[in-house]
């Protein structure tokens, strides 16, 4: 091989490990994008989960007061559902 040529198989092996970096960039910041669109659409339901799993843990004095069945019958008419 001619040394022109191994410069040019050099610069090009530099570039293409910049290629696969700048991909991998490109594939963090989509699954990020998507990570906040979900968290977004779901925030008002997230929120009201974890209230009424911190309510539920001692966040209020009356959810102590009850059986785990009345708890788990209230939080089911709040909307949430413990499987």
């Amino acid at each position: 091989m001619k040394l022109k040529d191994q410069k040019k198989s050099v610069i090009r092996f530099r570039n293409q490990k910049g290629q696969a970096v700048v991909e991998y960039v490109i594939i963090i910041v989509v699954v990020a994008l998507a990570a906040l669109l979900v968290l977004t659409a779901f925030s008002d339901r997230l929120r009201g989960m974890i209230a009424g799993v911190t309510n539920t843990l001692g966040g209020e004095a009356e959810a102590n007061d009850g059986d785990s069945q009345e708890i788990l019958k209230e939080l089911k008419s709040d909307g949430i559902e413990m499987k």
